[in-house]
């Protein structure tokens, strides 16, 4: 693996971590009800969470897919349809305003926040067929030992860090009008290079 492909794996993950789903309205609630500390700590449990998918992927689906060759082709398109359904999703949500957070709530304990966010992303079907459909496709099972716990490192680097982002932005009133203000074009362009990446793994 080329160095420049390491980017290309690295940045289609952060864009399909950033794409609005579960994990990112629960980090917005948390943030704005419960604080930056707890939602911080949430954000780890997201990490770790991700960390399990993309260690998953790896491990078992690579000798699935060399002992049954078709259902690496079966979710190879898979995957690139899930990639342009979000894209057409993220475009019909564009308008839509955030969801409203009432600030009511008591914050929970670090412990239980990680455990909070690592439960909610292992739940959660997107990062299931995104690693389990998508992912396998950009790494393939001759990678590398290093370049593979590279890459399992930029992905709990993705995941964490995004969502401490969104927890210090939305523990403030103001930048959260703000990014709410520029929400429909934010989500456009996301949903715009969700359906390239899409189309480009279908058609490789």
């Amino acid at each position: 693996m080329t160095l420049a492909a390491f980017l290309s794996v690295v940045m289609i993950h952060l864009a399909a971590a950033i794409s609005p789903g579960p994990s990112f309205v629960v980090a917005l609630r948390i943030a704005a009800s419960e604080g930056f500390r707890v939602a911080a700590a949430l954000s780890l449990g997201f990490g770790l969470g991700a960390l399990l998918w993309a260690t998953a992927a790896m491990a078992g689906l690579a000798l699935v897919f060399e002992l049954v060759p078709p259902l690496f082709v079966a979710l190879k398109v898979i995957g690139a349809a899930f990639l342009i359904y979000l894209a057409v999703q993220m475009w019909r949500h564009a308008s839509k305003p955030m969801p409203q957070v009432v600030a009511a709530a008591a914050p929970r304990s670090v412990v239980s926040a990680i455990r909070f966010g690592f439960l909610t992303f292992a739940s959660n079907p997107k990062p299931a067929v995104f690693f389990g459909a998508v992912f396998v496709n950009l790494v393939p099972a001759a990678t590398p030992l290093g370049w593979k716990a590279a890459i399992l490192l930029a992905v709990f680097i993705n995941e964490t860090l995004w969502y401490v982002i969104v927890a210090r932005v939305f523990s403030f009133p103001r930048p959260r009008a703000a990014y709410a203000h520029a929400k429909a074009w934010i989500d456009r362009s996301f949903g715009t290079l969700l359906a390239l990446l899409g189309l480009k793994i279908a058609l490789t």
